[in-house]
Order: structure tokens, then C-alpha cells, then sequence
């Protein structure tokens, strides 16, 4: 019998994060210390006034099939959010609830790419968006940007990457990989550019919003008048709320364009999972305050990584504004040799550090950029210092 596959699926790789986890559950069952900062999954527990949400709609008997788009009051309650965090004015029409921010960005591209349409990618960027576009026949357009310039890219570059084929700009701020966020400022000075070339749909991913750490404020593109007509804002629970196995995320956007993901949706998963949707509502609707203690947490630890990680020859690193990852640059490991290994680029260096330190990250590649491996600091205080106290003896 022929095991065939579909040219579609050949052509997507794997994911990078995902795929780093289960090497290190495979090396753990076989008996390995493995430590584990790959995954961008906050080591803290949901917080009770929401579990106590979802245990309180179980007793509710909420079971049954949910609309495809999400709850009425759930909507509500992220135009609320919306309103309250961001300034931003959506109506019910315009909001759309999935089985998290990744479904939610998928829905996207299916609904507004055609084959061959280009989407600007900022790069470092999110391991998934360059195959997310490819699965909807778009074409990923990479711009680099440097750990000198904070890891953003600038209103120039923005401009020389625009072609006629272009139909989308995707980005993250709060970046994943990076933590890098752009300012209101910077934001407007890409949108300048942007008014030019009113074919092109904004994607902001908004999903670290919460993880800040007060040196630039949280912005969204939508904010500005002349790009809420062009601009998606994605968000989800499941980073700053630690709710990453619940699966919501959402969006904010052009009525049209929301009208169609749900069309898309509703040939795919149909709506969201019904208690978790539930206890989302508590989530948005209490204050950010309520999730602080954890972002205060997140803050030290990233003092602590970065300062263990400048100690150790050959790492240069930017200091991140959000999330929970710090993204050194490690070329100065590129060349070298050691016990018959040899070092050619950041994928080879994160294997070297999984097999001679028993530590768990993320190769640059993945993202974008192949000078850099990615470093989750959403792990305890000890594992932290134990995994960059290996990973610096590995090196010596």
C-alpha cells in the first residue's frame, strides 16, 4: 500500500519547540537529568479564581456545543479588555474566539492569502508563522533584524521588503523569541509606511502583552485610526494567565475578516471548549493586577539568567522588555571542536548543549535567525542556575 502524503504536509517542518520537548522527554525516560527551558509555557499554576470559574461551570452543566465564534459574554468580555488595556474599540461582529491564538493566526492566513501572496516576517519571529503562511500557499518574506537594534525592524526595512505581491505583515510584541517591544512611536513609524500600501493586513500578536516589565509600554497597531480597517489583533489566555493547556485565544478585527475565520472554523474544530471558555470570562474580566505576582517573578528571574548568561565567554545578549525568553547570540561557538563535534551554526550548538549539559533549548533557526538559540527562563529558580551553570561548563 503507498504511504503517499499530501505535498502540503512535506512541506511543512516540524515544530522546533515541540520537537526540542519531546527529545527531552525521550532522554529523561531513558534515564537523563534533562532540564527543560525550550518550551514557552509559565511553570506557575492557573490561578484559583479562575479554576474556581471553570469547576463552577461544570456544576453549571456546561457541556453542550458552543458557538463557533465563542460565547456572547465571552465576546463581551474581551471587548471590555480590549477597551480597558488597549483603547481599542471592537463590536461583537468583530470578535472571534478559537482553540488558541495559534488557531486563531492560522484562520488568518487561510482567509486572506492566495497562492503566492508574500508575508513580511520580521525576523526573529514566532517558530510557527513561517509555516502557518506556507500551509495557506503564502510565501514567507524574511527581514533581518540585530541584536544591536534590539531585534526590531525598522520603518526602512519594512519599506524595502514591500513588493506588489505583498498582502500581509506579521509580528509579535512583546517578541517571542526576543522580548523586544516596539514603542507606540515605532509602531506609528511602521504604519507611515504602511499608508502607502493599503493592500497590506497588519498582524499583531498581542499574546506576552501582560509579561512587561515597565521600559516600554504596551502598544497595539490598531490603535491608530488609519490602521484599525487593516489591523488583527490576536490575543489568548495562555501565557500571562498560565493557561497554556486550556487552548483560547482570539481576535480582534475587520468585521469581514471575522466573518470569514468563523466560516473557516466552522468546517474545522466549531467552537471553543465550553469550560474553558467559561473561565476565560473571570480571567479578562478581573484586573491584570491580579496576575502581577507573576510577572514580578518573571522580572527577577530574567535579571538572574541574564547576569549567570554575560558571565559565560562568548554570549551576548540583549536585555528583553517581555516574555519569559532571553535570545543570546552565540556565533562566537561557530568553528569550534570539541571530542569530534564540531559547531557549524546555533542548531548544532543547542544539540551540543542537550547532549554535553542535559539542558533543553531552542535553536535560532527556527525563528529566523540562525546567530542565536532561544532560552525560556519560565523555569524555577533553581533550575535555572543549575541549567546555565551546566551549559557554562560545557563550554569551557
Amino acid at each position: 500500500m503507498s504511504n503517499q502524503l499530501s505535498d502540503r504536509i512535506n512541506s511543512v517542518t516540524p515544530s522546533a519547540t515541540l520537537e526540542m520537548a519531546a527529545k527531552a522527554r525521550e532522554l529523561r525516560a531513558q534515564g537523563k537529568d534533562i532540564i527543560g527551558l525550550s518550551l514557552g509555557e509559565p511553570d506557575f499554576n492557573t490561578p484559583d479564581y479562575i479554576k474556581d470559574a471553570a469547576i463552577q461551570a461544570v456544576k453549571d452543566d456546561y457541556n453542550s456545543y458552543t458557538p463557533v465564534d465563542g460565547y456572547v459574554d465571552l465576546k463581551k468580555a474581551i471587548i471590555t479588555k480590549f477597551k480597558r488595556d488597549n483603547n481599542l474599540s471592537y463590536e461583537l461582529p468583530q470578535i472571534v474566539v478559537s482553540t488558541g491564538a495559534k488557531q486563531s493566526l492560522y484562520n488568518v492566513a487561510q482567509v486572506i492569502l492566495n497562492p503566492g501572496d508574500e508575508v513580511i516576517l520580521p525576523c526573529p519571529y514566532w517558530v510557527s508563522y513561517s509555516d502557518i503562511v506556507k500551509l495557506a500557499d503564502g510565501v514567507p518574506v524574511e527581514v533581518p533584524t540585530s541584536l544591536e537594534n534590539d531585534f526590531k525592524m525598522t520603518p526602512e526595512q519594512l519599506e524595502a521588503a514591500i513588493t506588489p505581491k505583498t498582502r500581509m505583515l506579521w509580528y509579535s510584541s512583546p517578541c517571542n523569541p526576543s522580548g523586544s517591544i516596539y514603542s507606540k512611536k515605532e509602531l506609528r513609524a511602521l504604519a507611515d509606511v504602511l499608508k502607502n500600501h493599503p493592500q497590506i493586513i497588519v498582524v499583531s500578536d498581542e499574546i506576552y502583552e501582560h509579561i512587561n516589565y515597565g521600559v516600554t509600554a504596551h502598544a497595539s497597531m490598531a490603535e491608530f485610526e488609519d490602521m484599525f480597517d487593516r489591523t488583527v489583533t490576536v490575543n489568548g489566555v495562555a501565557k500571562a494567565f498560565a493557561m497554556t493547556g486550556w487552548r483560547i485565544g482570539y481576535i480582534g478585527a475587520p468585521a469581514y475578516i471575522a466573518r470569514a475565520t468563523n466560516k473557516l472554523q466552522g468546517q474545522v474544530t466549531s467552537g471553543a471548549n465550553c469550560i474553558a471558555q467559561r473561565a476565560v470570562i473571570t480571567a479578562l474580566e478581573e484586573s491584570p493586577d491580579r496576575i502581577k505576582y507573576m510577572v514580578d517573578e518573571f522580572k527577577e528571574r530574567r535579571k538572574l539568567i541574564l547576569g549567570l548568561l554575560n558571565d559565560i565567554e562568548g554570549f551576548k545578549c540583549n536585555e528583553p522588555e517581555g516574555a519569559f525568553y532571553v535570545y543570546p547570540d552565540v556565533t562566537a561557538y561557530f568553528g569550534k571542536t570539541f571530542n569530534g563535534t564540531t559547531i557549524n551554526n546555533a542548531s548544532d550548538f543547542s544539540m551540543y548543549i542537550l547532549e554535553a549539559a542535559n539542558v533543553a533549548t531552542v535553536t535560532g533557526d527556527a525563528f529566523g535567525n540562525g546567530n542565536c538559540i532561544r532560552i525560556s527562563y519560565a523555569a524555577s529558580v533553581k533550575e535555572i542556575k543549575e541549567a546555565i551553570s551546566r551549559i557554562k561548563e560545557a563550554l569551557k
